[in-house]
């Protein structure tokens, strides 16, 4: 009864006691345990590391394993593009309801994309988002390719309507060195096949959208045409061109790679590709150019 009473000891005689029976327990075996410890969230960080490694390699693969969808539409606009080249006045556009709207849809588009959304988008499948069709649009569902302007090599404004006008006309729309690549690798063989047709040409548009961008290109205009045959100056256009309102039209949906199309005597897109070429693509735009150039050659079978 009495030592449920006793009363508690002072902080010095603890402390004595202590010294006089000290625990079980060594400093080594703490270390030891705190190694131990160390170890297994070491192991745990490495095993998620892995996790997560393998499921990054995965959602890339299967990314590029899918397969890309064909062209699944004609791409171009609905009206007949004007030679005058002019656009509709302010005034005018204002009072388009139509116009409106699909400029207020294309400004929230803008607002939420991010910067390097077009970027970030080569590193699957090098940024294409459809594969060419193996045979020609048909004429009566082809829309028209839009009225860009540019200047030319030889220092002249150019409107691509007056240019596509009664020919069959491959036209490259291209913007960095690598879409320079992809365009040579989609043209070379068509261009090599039907240069010597009167009715066939070539067109490229160097689209700079950014004004700085634009600038510089224009201040290296004599590089450029140290690289291009003589012959072809009044087909090289450079244009700062703003395409917000009819990219999704010509399906120019990444601005860093190529664009190709295949355009009729009356400016109807009848085939179109994009990025790194696939080898049926390449010998798609072949064979229907020659088809597309045999419909309109007076006498050709």
């Amino acid at each position: 009864m009495l030592s449920a009473f006793r009363r508690p000891l002072h902080l010095s005689q603890r402390w004595s006691r202590l010294q006089n029976h000290p625990r079980h327990l060594s400093y080594s075996s703490v270390r030891h345990a705190d190694h131990e410890v160390v170890k297994q969230s070491g192991t745990t960080a490495d095993v998620k590391g892995k996790q997560k490694e393998v499921v990054d390699k995965t959602a890339d693969k299967l990314s590029e394993d899918d397969e890309l969808p064909f062209l699944s539409r004609p791409l171009g606009v609905k009206s007949v593009p004007s030679l005058l080249g002019g656009k509709k006045k302010w005034r005018e556009r204002m009072m388009d309801q139509d116009v409106r709207m699909k400029e207020r849809q294309q400004i929230v588009k803008e607002a939420t994309k991010g910067y390097f959304t077009d970027l970030n988008a080569t590193r699957h499948h090098g940024g294409k988002t459809w594969v060419a069709p193996r045979v020609l649009i048909r004429e009566d569902k082809a829309l028209y390719f839009p009225n860009l302007s540019g200047t030319d090599l030889k220092s002249r404004k150019v409107y691509t309507t007056e240019l596509l006008k009664n020919k069959v006309t491959v036209l490259a729309i291209l913007s960095s060195r690598i879409s320079e690549i992809q365009t040579k690798m989609f043209t070379d063989p068509t261009n090599e096949a039907h240069s010597s047709n009167p009715l066939y040409q070539y067109v490229r548009v160097n689209l700079q959208e950014n004004l700085l961008k634009s600038m510089l290109v224009s201040l290296f205009t004599n590089s450029i045409r140290k690289g291009i045959p003589e012959d072809q100056w009044g087909n090289y256009l450079v244009s700062n061109e703003n395409m917000d309102y009819i990219r999704e039209d010509i399906g120019f949906a990444n601005k860093h790679v190529a664009y190709i199309y295949l355009i009729d005597p009356n400016c109807k897109i009848r085939w179109a590709g994009c990025a790194d070429p696939k080898p049926q693509e390449i010998e798609a735009l072949n064979v229907c150019t020659r088809v597309l150039l045999n419909r309109h050659t007076p006498g050709a079978t």
